[in-house]
């Protein structure tokens, strides 16, 4: 591990020193991630992309992609484009990214299972905001939007989503 990584455990995460509480996957911490299983998968993830939304928030990072109208992430493990960023009108499943709440207003993206998707392995891996504290998602680790924004103004595409198994 390096001080550019994010290391999540079952009891918060640390970044350049500073600690985070954060909330992980409903089914906790897992080693076997599955599609639906609301797991966060233990290992080291690569930080890949960052999406915004620019009517809401100031461009986090010079990096950082905004998110549109129309843009969707598709979650279709039966799709040719299953764990990638499409459009709208799309024909499979898909999850809005351009949300009324503002749970995605800033998402960092990592390299699960990306970018040659395996059905059944589960769709992507988010940095988000959290809905509140303690409160699980659907297998990605989410924050504080204070803390959300202060990573994302740190890191960079060395930086990696370390995460660790309990004990």
């Amino acid at each position: 591990m390096t001080p550019e990584d994010i290391v999540v455990t079952p009891t918060g995460a640390r970044f350049r020193g500073r600690r985070f509480p954060c909330t992980v996957g409903r089914g906790g911490i897992v080693a076997e991630k599955r599609e639906g299983d609301g797991g966060t998968p233990v290992g080291v993830h690569r930080i890949v992309g960052m999406l915004w939304r620019p009517d809401r928030m100031a461009r986090p990072a010079d990096w950082a992609v905004p998110i549109r109208p129309g843009d969707l992430w598709c979650d279709d493990p039966r799709h040719e484009d299953y764990n990638l960023m499409v459009r709208a009108p799309f024909p499979a499943s898909a999850e809005v990214l351009r949300r009324a709440d503002p749970l995605y207003d800033l998402v960092i993206l990592t390299d699960w299972n990306w970018p040659q998707a395996e059905a059944g392995r589960g769709s992507a891996i988010f940095l988000h905001r959290w809905r509140r504290p303690g409160f699980p998602t659907e297998g990605c680790v989410a924050f504080a939007p204070a803390h959300l924004r202060w990573i994302a103004g740190r890191i960079g595409f060395e930086t990696r989503l370390v995460v660790r198994a309990a004990g």
